[in-house]
């Protein structure tokens, strides 16, 4: 029924638009007409004295500002899904800190069997502004039901953290759990043949193993001991406990219920959300007759105007931030993707603006591509002759990712940044037994040997094979070129740190792939520094959010409807087997995006995922 009315309703809007369109209204008549619609006649927030500022825990936080399509889509599909950019979640909680009118911060936790999908390396950066926040003398109250280790990596900075009775506390350690499709594949008679540089390029392995390489499990090993180290080490100072009691309850217990997690002293309280409510609202001096405690949530309190942000001032000297969060495909890309063509000529753009005083391209991309990596890392380096470049990398900055990074300034990372794995494959895929188990065959007539290498009709020969080989491995000399020069490092060392071997920020640092650990704004900071600016400099964003008219008539009907959500159901995992439909389904997706011309890849292993 909600499919139906779905596309009843897209067909409608479809068809208004056409009617509209043909009846000669303007785009931007029908421009005022969408936004008049959208608006409501809310003024703004209004921020009361001795307010709480809620942190929703579920709320989904990205590097770039939602595109107009994704505004749309929430405003008519009625999904009211909070979303909010890194920066403008860390400007928020900057601002907090300074206004008299918030007394605190509530980190709610209630609604965990939701996820944000924020990596670890973000966190980190947001935890960091909750700390800078309670050094002020603020306070931040947590409360939970069902935590995870990653809500509680946020929560653990807070004065006074309570659960829920009948609730409990996930602390397992750190997971990885890759999908293997070999087996599906040979039993349907599909064939695959791999073509790659690296002992480590995990990637191709889901495709020709039923378990992970030798190779493969080393380096997820030591990235997830990275990373959980890390873990260990912020809770724990945030906990005043020692980094091996939380691997003791990690190897013995996993699980805690709320009275033994107080016990442990991971929570301060046992209480009930009425209790809390209660503590809130004395806190905020809240009539007793109010239904709930003085507030205003972090989306609503990052609208409310303040003291001039770092970078939110007018001035006609500008530093670029470049989003590059996504695929990394060839061609322009769609939105949440990284097109080579599209991004190539946001940083030709840049380099020709006088306005444009440096670049700060923050990259958040497991790779892709190698020829849009290629496409974009020339424009950067043409764009870093001319102005400074620095690289702040994400949650993820791997593969074709490191590529577009290598030739900066300074590349900043946090310790718990995914980077590295500097390796190139292809994968070959063949139906030939698929088809002739159900009586299809094919029959070719060409004009010289390798005429026909691209079929799928059949497997490649050992000459074919070589073929490809050779194209991979100049791709991948090509990739160790391009970092040893950006890096200045001996080509020699940097085949010995490469063959598609994946790192933490901390371990990349040390063997240098980065040059300073820090996040977004420790990034801006040094942009602004380096290019001599001082105070005087105004931040723009890449790419620029299009216009509703640039969305619906820049595109046919069909796209439109796409892009608005009404053709494709989201499924949300509410229980483990159909998480991992889920991540079959993410599986057949970068399948899809997988476009190279050359069909040759820098990718970060497809499924390499920490839970």
């Amino acid at each position: 029924m909600n499919n139906f009315l779905k596309q009843t309703f897209a067909s409608l809007v479809g068809s208004l638009l056409g009617l509209m369109i043909f009846s000669g209204v303007s785009t931007v008549g029908l421009l005022i007409l969408l936004v008049a619609a959208i608006s409501s006649k809310d003024t703004g927030p209004v921020v009361k004295d001795k307010s709480m500022l809620v942190f929703d825990l579920s709320m989904k936080i990205t590097d770039s500002t939602p595109s107009s399509s994704q505004f749309l889509q929430k405003a008519l599909s009625g999904v009211d899904e909070d979303r909010i950019t890194l920066r403008k979640v860390l400007a928020t909680l900057e601002k907090a800190k300074s206004d008299p009118r918030i007394v605190g911060i509530y980190l709610d936790g209630s609604n965990s069997s939701a996820t944000s999908g924020i990596g670890y390396a973000s966190l980190k950066e947001i935890r960091q502004g909750l700390e800078k926040f309670r050094a002020s003398g603020k306070k931040i109250i947590a409360y939970g039901q069902d935590w995870s280790e990653r809500e509680y990596y946020l929560s653990s900075v807070a004065d006074n953290i309570v659960l829920n009775p009948v609730g409990a506390m996930e602390v397992n350690g750190l997971s990885s759990q890759p999908m293997f499709l070999a087996g599906a594949l040979q039993k349907y008679g599909v064939g695959v043949q791999v073509v790659r540089v690296g002992k480590f390029k995990g990637a191709v392995e889901p495709f020709i193993l039923t378990k992970m390489s030798p190779e493969n499990r080393e380096q997820t090993q030591k990235l997830l001991d990275d990373v959980w180290g890390e873990w260990r080490n912020a809770v724990s100072a945030s906990r005043k406990l020692k980094p091996q009691q939380l691997q003791a309850i990690a190897d013995n217990q996993a699980i805690l219920e709320a009275g033994e997690a107080k016990n442990k002293g991971l929570v301060d309280k046992v209480a009930y959300i009425d209790q809390v409510v209660a503590d809130l609202k004395k806190l905020t001096n809240s009539d007793k007759k109010d239904k709930t405690f003085r507030q205003i949530n972090l989306s609503s309190y990052a609208q409310v105007p303040g003291d001039s942000v770092i970078g939110e001032k007018n001035s006609s000297k500008k530093i670029a931030v470049v989003y590059a969060e996504g695929e990394i495909v060839d061609g322009s890309g769609d939105d949440g993707e990284v097109g080579g063509d599209r991004f190539a000529k946001i940083f030709n753009k840049l380099r020709q603006d006088n306005d444009v005083k440096a670049v700060v391209l923050r990259v958040n991309s497991p790779g892709g591509s190698a020829t849009a990596a290629e496409v974009m890392q020339r424009e950067i380096k043409l764009t870093r002759q001319v102005k400074p470049v620095i690289v702040s990398m994400g949650d993820i900055a791997a593969s074709g990712g490191y590529w577009i990074a290598s030739d900066s300034n300074r590349i900043f990372a946090e310790p718990n940044t995914i980077t590295g794995s500097i390796g190139v494959f292809g994968l070959l895929f063949n139906g030939q037994k698929l088809a002739n188990d159900n009586g299809i065959t094919w029959d070719a007539v060409k004009t010289a040997r390798y005429a026909d290498s691209q079929t799928v009709s059949r497997p490649r020969s050992p000459e074919e094979i070589a073929l490809y080989q050779r194209n991979v491995n100049r791709i991948y000399y090509l990739f160790l070129n391009k970092v040893s020069q950006g890096r200045k490092l001996p080509t020699t060392k940097v085949a010995e740190i490469a063959q598609g071997r994946v790192w933490s920020g901390e371990a990349a640092k040390q063997i240098g792939l980065v040059d300073e650990i820090g996040g977004l704004n420790a990034a801006i900071a040094y942009t602004a520094k380096e290019a001599k600016l001082g105070n005087d400099w105004e931040l723009q964003e890449y790419p620029r959010v299009s216009s509703f008219g640039q969305r619906f008539f820049g595109r046919t009907v069909e796209e439109t409807r796409a892009n608005l959500g009404f053709e494709k159901a989201q499924i949300k995992p509410n229980n483990p087997l159909m998480a991992e439909f889920q991540k079959l389904q993410q599986e057949m997706e970068i399948l899809q995006k997988m476009n190279d011309p050359q069909g040759i890849y820098a990718r970060l292993p497809f499924n390499l995922k920490i839970d």
